[in-house]
């Protein structure tokens, strides 16, 4: 992966003597600050060189960039290709989380800081890590510059001490760090700390640093300004500007001085956007190359003397890094262990800042740190990583759910979340649903990144229904002469687990289980309604990967599931129990065909491996919506558990539409064998004995999805409708 960089100067020119020293000022203002962009277009037009730079804010974001070897075009390129919904608030992809995280965010639609009984607010909207991000990338070649006066055109910002109120001058250090300490504007970026030092927007105390570029040595100041005059109460209805206009208070009485303290000062005409309108970058960068022509004759002026040769061609310069050491703050609850496997690369390995960016998005995601940014440290084998990290004071959080399925029915789900609840990397989570029917989940986790982690594990699972399966393939049925039963199921398993991360990708895990199965039936006429009664105990595996980038709605990404269980010990109630294995495996693809259409292939099969095996672990099919548990499979055009095998392979085909965003209308087909040990002959090569098809509606919610899918079956004529509320759990 190559990045694209240009000469440290626009135009190579000769040394003319008493050439004037030319500064450039760069106020804040958020995406108004994309207007730079535009006079910078014109400044090159006009061929004049820029001997220093000073900014803040996005004047700083702008400026830093431009000093270090960019021409106006290419920003205009890098910031036209800006996911600027990722610059407003952080967003997290699904491949940065693990196993856990990503159940997290699959399970609960909202999760509330809860601190000694009272409820916390965050700090800030983001930690700006999209951007932190994309600047440390983009200054690659500077990287190792701690002296801003030695980069390709010398360059200073602002910042504002937030506990001090005092500005502070930024001129060495690490440049990603300092320019994204200038721009970040309270309540939507987290501070930056730098020296000790919480640091905010430079805008709140000198958001026009003049006075600093003319210290510089500048002769001639141009100075572009983007700040808003103050708004009067009409225009004052959203946070964001009563916040700038807070900032502006003190700066707008400042301002007329350093107008006048300004050579050729440019105001583009930016009134009619705010901070966050960057889905107006475009003609906010169209809007700043208009002003900079309105003044393109005293530009040229400024040039005129000067003797300019051929535009020197872009260097490109290798974007990796060649990891040699990993250091990080000390931190009181979180081992080395857990940061470095939470990265997912290691010391004496070289990266991309492709997996730089995606190891501080796998931090981000596991919540626990207040603030994350780094700096890169040239070493004498290699670049030294440092992490500034600060651990997000609040621990304990409340976490709320609601789903509504078929099979379960309604519950609310509440949750309690603890961390470092005993030991450093710790976290403990308690699911209680209440509804129609009772449910609870338990899980106790020590995160050791790559080194083998622990856990333990809880489970409660009971519903009611009338189904069309006795789990034994029908022998009960055929005793009765009935088709259907109404069951009592209840299921309570315990586990205890170790699992690691393999490859830096897939998560192997094994551990050993309890579990105790009921069912009973009034149903049947047996003389006692109890079915199942037994307690369970095996040995279990298992290997996950999981690169989906959506887990009900994916556009891309694979994943794949192997399990093996092996069931060691019985109380056998049914006086049937003899030792059996049940392997299992489920893999599936996602691909965008065209816009806005993605197919999902799916196929996944099962086997029991043993002379007899327990009839109430078998394969058993039907429905949609509802959260799996132990070998209860979905399959459209049948029914909650309609029909059931010890092996099974099955194959789904899935079209999904977006027909706007959030919203999608899917066809589907799915096609299975399933029987009584199929694989010891070719029966489950033979045409499919369960097909399904249907079409459904989805809407993506911050409660989960809303489903309704409408389904049939060639085999029993029937139709089924399904409904699904919220996250499954």
């Amino acid at each position: 992966m190559n990045l694209c960089l240009v000469p440290t100067t626009l135009f190579a020119q000769d040394s003319i003597p008493k050439q004037p020293k030319i500064g450039l000022v760069l106020s804040g203002g958020g995406a108004k600050g994309l207007a730079h962009i535009g006079v910078l277009k014109v400044i090159e037009k006009a061929g004049v060189k820029i001997d220093y730079i000073g900014g803040t804010s996005m004047g700083a974001i702008i400026g830093g960039l431009y000093a270090s070897g960019y021409t106006a075009t290419q920003l205009d390129s890098i910031f036209s290709n800006t996911d600027y919904d990722a610059v407003i608030q952080d967003f997290i992809p699904r491949s940065s989380k693990n196993f856990y995280e990503k159940a997290n965010d699959e399970r609960y639609a909202f999760s509330l800081p809860f601190d000694k009984f009272k409820l916390g607010i965050p700090t800030a909207l983001s930690k700006g890590l999209y951007n932190y991000n994309m600047v440390t990338r983009l200054t690659h070649n500077v990287r190792h510059e701690r002296d801003f006066t030695k980069l390709p055109i010398p360059f200073l910002c602002i910042a504002t001490d937030i506990e001090t109120g005092e500005e502070v001058l930024l001129d060495k250090g690490f440049l990603a760090q300092s320019i994204m300490a200038s721009g970040a504007f309270p309540s939507l970026y987290s501070p930056v700390i730098i020296d000790g030092k919480y640091l905010i927007d430079g805008g709140v105390i000198n958001n026009y640093p003049i006075e600093e570029v003319r210290n510089m040595g500048a002769d001639i100041i141009i100075g572009v300004d983007v700040q808003d005059d103050l708004k009067d109460r009409e225009s004052l209805r959203e946070a964001t500007r009563i916040l700038v206009q807070i900032s502006n208070l003190q700066m707008i009485k400042k301002m007329n001085r350093k107008k006048r303290m300004t050579d050729i000062y440019i105001r583009p005409d930016v009134s009619e956007y705010s901070v966050i309108s960057f889905d107006k970058g475009a003609k906010i960068i169209s809007n700043g190359e208009e002003a900079g022509m309105a003044v393109l004759s005293e530009l040229e002026k400024l040039s005129s003397s000067y003797t300019k040769k051929a535009l020197l061609k872009p260097k490109t310069e290798n974007d990796s890094l060649t990891i040699s050491t990993i250091s990080h703050t000390q931190l009181e609850n979180y081992t080395r262990s857990y940061i470095v496997g939470k990265l997912r690369f290691k010391p004496g390995t070289r990266i991309s800042y492709a997996d730089l960016k995606q190891g501080i998005e796998n931090l981000n995601a596991t919540q626990n740190f207040g603030s994350i940014n780094y700096s890169i440290e040239k070493d004498p084998v290699g670049e030294r990583i440092n992490l500034n990290l600060t651990e997000n004071p609040t621990r304990t959080f409340l976490k709320f759910g609601l789903h509504y399925d078929g099979l379960f029915k309604s519950g609310i789900l509440v949750n309690f979340t603890q961390k470092k609840m005993l030991f450093k990397n710790d976290i403990l989570s308690a699911d209680l649903v209440l509804g129609d029917n009772f449910r609870y989940y338990f899980d106790y986790y020590v995160d050791n990144g790559f080194y083998w982690s622990f856990g333990i594990k809880s489970r409660f699972t009971g519903f009611n229904r009338n189904v069309t399966t006795d789990f034994s393939q029908g022998v009960l049925f055929t005793s009765e002469d009935i088709n259907s039963i109404n069951v009592d199921f209840s299921d309570f398993t315990n586990q205890i687990y170790m699992q690691t991360v393999f490859i830096q990708k897939f998560m192997v895990a094994g551990g050993l289980e309890y579990k105790h199965l009921k069912l009973k039936s009034e149903t049947l006429n047996t003389g006692s309604p109890i079915i199942e009664n037994s307690d369970y105990i095996s040995a279990f595996g298992y290997l996950k990967y999981d690169s989906f980038d959506n887990k009900y709605f994916p556009k891309k990404g694979w994943f794949f599931n192997g399990d093996v269980q092996a069931f060691l010990f019985s109380s056998n109630y049914t006086n049937t129990f003899n030792n059996f294995t049940i392997l299992k495996a489920d893999a599936g693809i996602a691909q965008k065909l065209f816009n806005r259409t993605t197919l999902l292939i799916q196929t996944d099969g099962g086997l029991t491996i043993g002379e007899q095996t327990v009839p109430f672990f078998n394969f058993v099919f039907g429905g949609y919506g509802f959260y799996p548990i132990n070998n209860f499979k979905p399959f459209y055009g049948y029914d909650f558990l309609s029909f059931a095998g010890n092996s099974y392979v099955k194959a789904l085909f899935q079209l999904d539409y977006e027909i706007f965003r959030k919203n999608h209308v899917n066809f589907y087909a799915n096609f299975a064998n399933a029987g009584d040990k199929i694989f010891e002959s070719d029966e489950w090569l033979t045409k499919p004995s369960y097909t399904g098809y249907g079409f459904g509606y989805g809407l993506e919610t911050i409660f989960g999805p809303i489903e309704i899918k409408h389904s049939w079956s060639p085999e029993t004529k029937d139709h089924h409708t399904w409904f699904s509320v919220g996250f499954w759990f």
